[in-house]
């Protein structure tokens, strides 16, 4: 075991004596795979981080609502929508019922999105603002951060105050230079006190689910002035933690039925929506992503390993009368084969190091002038290592045996 790893350490350091005597040469070797490598990571980081911001966007509307609406999410190119337009929208009836009977959740909420809206403070206005018109709970069921001000209490709720709470982009726009809480703005022809401003969150990748450049209000107050059964109104179930979302969605079905009077032999008028339905096809999507991005980096790991491979047997050639000399003292054919070997994967692995070094750089330059967070995972770093040692062992192995086989008195000869 002692002689095994003597002849490791001799290899090894044959092996870096090699690399530097010929710099230019090992530069241009661990370029390549540099290269091939970096290809690799930053496709599978940008997958990675692709996915993860989708998620977010995903998880901002609520991975345990469930959403009762006149349309459903799973669309396609083929999307029936003949089957779903003469549906009616649901009720606040509907809501009250559902808020009153529902047994597995432990919020419900109705809203109303009433979009294009502008609001206005004395010489300052704000355009395309989504004015959300909700019950009183529906903080709890989107969790809504406020840094400044309160939410609408419940009795201004019930009695259609006029208040309001602005989303960051809103408030910034309107006040610029001062808090807005306590002041009044024109909002949908009335005038409304701002109660309180939200945290900003910057816009969402997939669908626009930012509260950004949104206003909330009182669901009472915006059906004083608008007919809510043009918005598009929307029942949202929050799921008790005890519960499934299929548990849930039984139990919210048979409620909706039996409050619509619809037989058992009728197709439901409703849709239950949940975000289920959109990570489903976001997984379908990122099946045929990674295998795209998986085939580009092998194609490029690939280049990086024919350069390696072209360099060793120019190496192997170069030093064919030093393995001839080696063999004739004595040197067994796997003292020969590793220090090939070895040196192929430290050029290899360092040109993993590399290129990894080089996608983490990029990813914090990113980060610094895009505030955008750059996914690179630990399983990154163990893929590099794997691939550069498989392509340096795949890469050298040959060369190496070629040497190894050499006979010594004509390898002098040479």
């Amino acid at each position: 075991m002692f002689l095994l790893f003597s002849l490791i350490k001799e290899s090894c350091l044959f092996a870096l004596s090699a690399l530097r005597d010929n710099r230019t040469r090992t530069f241009l070797s661990l370029l390549g795979v540099s290269i091939g490598i970096m290809t690799i990571i930053s496709v599978f980081s940008a997958v990675d981080t692709l996915r993860n911001n989708l998620e977010e966007s995903v998880r901002k509307i609520g991975s345990r609502t469930l959403f009762i609406q006149k349309w459903p999410w799973d669309g396609g190119p083929d999307f029936p929508w003949w089957k779903y337009v003469n549906r009616p929208e649901p009720k606040y009836e509907d809501y009250e019922a559902v808020n009153k009977r529902m047994t597995t959740a432990s919020e419900v909420a109705f809203q109303i999105d009433i979009s294009n809206s502008t609001a206005k403070y004395g010489n300052n206005s704000a355009s395309n603002v989504t004015v959300s018109a909700n019950t009183h709970n529906i903080a709890q069921v989107l969790n809504l951060e406020i840094v400044d001000g309160r939410y609408f209490s419940e009795q201004e709720s019930r009695s259609a105050g006029p208040v309001t709470i602005l989303g960051a982009t809103v408030a910034e726009g309107l006040f610029p230079k001062e808090s807005p809480v306590g002041k009044y703005i024109s909002l949908l022809g009335r005038k409304v006190l701002v109660v309180g401003v939200l945290k900003k969150e910057g816009a969402g990748m997939l669908i626009n689910t930012s509260n950004d450049d949104m206003a909330f209000i009182p669901f009472t107050l915006a059906r004083n002035i608008v007919n809510y059964e043009n918005y598009g109104p929307s029942i949202l179930v929050d799921v008790k933690s005890g519960y499934s979302l299929e548990e849930a969605e039984s139990e919210l079905t048979g409620i909706m039925r039996s409050v619509r009077r619809l037989s058992p032999q009728r197709e439901a008028d409703f849709s239950i929506n949940k975000t289920t339905l959109i990570t489903a096809q976001l997984d379908q999507l990122f099946v045929v992503v990674n295998l795209a991005g998986f085939c580009i980096g092998i194609f490029s790991i690939l280049v990086g390993g024919f350069g390696i491979a072209n360099i060793m047997f120019v190496s192997v050639k170069e030093r064919t009368a030093l393995i001839g000399i080696q063999k004739a003292l004595g040197a067994k054919q796997f003292f020969i084969l590793s220090q090939f070997l070895i040196e192929s994967v430290l050029l290899c692995l360092i040109g993993g190091a590399v290129g990894l070094g080089v996608v983490f750089g990029l990813a914090q330059l990113v980060q610094m002038l895009a505030d955008m967070t750059i996914i690179v995972s630990v399983k990154m770093v163990v893929i590099t290592t794997i691939l550069s040692t498989a392509i340096g062992l795949i890469a050298g192995i040959v060369p190496a045996l070629n040497a190894a086989k050499m006979d010594p008195v004509e390898a002098i000869r040479s």
